[in-house]
């Protein structure tokens, strides 16, 4: 009868319990009346204090969420952008005659043509699309479809394969640009749509949260320079989803859907994306610039809780970017950072890790002044630092300046990939070809620079600066003697201009 009266009481209390949800009651502490100490649900010896807790976080639930308006929204503004490219194979068999005697055969690697496909977000009415770097990378056309069916041609306006964030244009009036969106208030829990063209499926949107933001992620066998301060989301996103939207529920731009996280090379749960905060600046830089500017604290950065292990025993701040060194030329050293400190915040933003800080540091311009907070064992400090480039000043470099004109080129540096294939170290390829010099010299589309008067050239900004350099009469050179060569033949070439005329 007990036992009875016991599961009866029980039902009652589950009853009451329920109705209290449909009443939207928020919290519910159930007495033991037992012992008589009123405890809370849960407070038994051992286990946690917490009261049972009904509650409805004065939010809209997940089953209710109307993902219609920011599709909508979204969908006319991403385009299915399509590329060809021409690239080198080497030779699948060997002759054996040529192996014998030493003739009657070609040892020179062939030509391939390769397709590829991938996704691009308009961002202006006149004809501007952010996509990823690695969609167009090494393209000889460029295709772009739009929403309505309309096919254009694509032309790069440039790429920064740092942040793998690549700037295209079509020539297109009165298009339907996306709403740009504030990637640093993203919550992690939150809504948000991947809109793209994956396996070709035009116009393709899927839904997920946001699972984690400043999220890290290796690029690759040299990846020192990268910036890898991701959205990971649980969006489905395949094969064709790169370079598409990643939206809010509101239909503004977070980030720049980019890579997947996968055994198998298609979504298995985890997807990742440059925050428009940081590919927004990128794109802005392209197009007034010609390249990004980078701005540098100078300092050389760790994870805090790596450096306490690794000797440092009074750091007491775990979040954040430990100060281990600096830079030559550092403006952080120079406004009174320390070795040791580790910094927490920039400009009122808060810092929690080596990517946090990359993601902070990246939106601003050479000459910029930023007030950083920092923790230093225990005691916080605030500075007032004027960010630098990488040559420890400030100035704009305007992607080549006057050098971009005379030389009437575009150019960017080799990938990883392309360096083991060439078998070279370091070298910048001729990624485009109008009227200048190097049109006139000979030197066409594909041709990729190695030495520039006998200097090794390992960026565009290189080459930019020995022209630079000639052309403000730094020098008593009066032109360039170019070498390298064609990816096609292997064969060393060597141009020479006359600057000076």
């Amino acid at each position: 009868m007990e036992k009875f009266k016991k599961n009866l009481w029980n039902a009652v209390l589950i009853i009451l319990i329920s109705g209290g949800v449909a009443a939207g009651v928020t919290a519910l502490v159930i007495e033991n009346k037992n012992d008589g100490r009123g405890l809370r649900a849960g407070e038994a010896d051992g286990s946690f204090k917490q009261p049972v807790r009904l509650t409805t976080y004065d939010g809209v639930a997940a089953e209710n969420t109307d993902f219609t308006y920011a599709a909508e929204k979204t969908v006319h503004a991403v385009v299915h952008i399509k590329v060809t490219s021409t690239v080198s194979v080497g030779r699948q068999y060997t002759d054996p005659f040529e192996f014998i005697f030493g003739f009657g055969g070609d040892s020179r690697p062939r030509q391939q043509i390769r397709r590829g496909s991938g996704s691009g977000v308009i961002i202006s009415t006149d004809g501007y699309i952010i996509t990823n770097n690695h969609v167009i990378e090494g393209a000889d056309s460029i295709s772009v479809t739009l929403n309505d069916k309309r096919t254009f041609t694509g032309k790069v306006v440039g790429s920064d394969p740092t942040t793998d964030i690549a700037l295209i244009r079509i020539e297109a009036e009165d298009l339907q640009p996306v709403t740009f969106g504030d990637s640093e208030k993203l919550k992690v829990g939150e809504w948000v749509l991947a809109v793209g063209n994956p396996f070709d499926l035009a116009s393709t949107v899927t839904a997920g949260i946001v699972s984690a933001k400043g999220r890290s992620f290796l690029m690759g066998e040299s990846n020192q320079e990268k910036i890898t301060s991701f959205i990971q989301t649980d969006a489905a996103v395949n094969v064709g989803n790169s370079g598409g939207a990643l939206v809010n529920t509101k239909g503004e731009l977070v980030g720049i859907n980019t890579m997947i996280f996968s055994p198998t090379g298609n979504f298995a749960g985890y997807s990742f994306a440059v925050p428009i905060s940081i590919a927004g600046k990128v794109v802005s830089d392209l197009k007034k610039y010609g390249s990004v500017q980078r701005a540098m604290l100078g300092v050389i950065i760790a994870d805090p809780e790596e450096a306490r292990q690794r000797g440092d025993s009074k750091v007491k701040e775990l979040e954040g970017a430990y100060v281990s060194d600096f830079a030559m030329r550092s403006s952080a050293k120079e406004a009174g950072v320390e070795v040791g400190d580790v910094i927490t915040s920039v400009n009122g933003n808060k810092v929690t890790s080596v990517n946090s800080l990359q993601e902070q540091v990246i939106k601003y311009q050479p000459g910029d002044r930023v007030t950083i907070k920092v923790d230093r064992y225990g005691t916080e400090k605030e500075f007032s630092v004027e960010l630098k480039n990488v040559q420890g000043n400030t100035e704009i470099i305007k992607g080549g300046g006057n050098s971009a004109e005379v030389l009437g080129a575009a150019f960017k540096v080799l990938s990883d990939k392309d360096k083991r294939s060439y078998g070279i170290g370091y070298g910048i390829e001729v990624y485009d070809v109008s009227k200048g010099k190097i049109r006139d010299c000979g030197i066409r589309k594909g041709f990729v620079i190695m030495i520039v008067n006998d200097q090794k050239i390992q960026t565009p900004e290189d080459f930019y600066g020995i022209v630079d350099k000639i052309l403000k009469g730094g020098t008593d050179e009066k032109g360039l003697l170019i070498k390298g060569f064609y990816p096609n033949t292997g064969a060393t070439r060597h141009y020479a201009i006359d600057l000076i005329d």
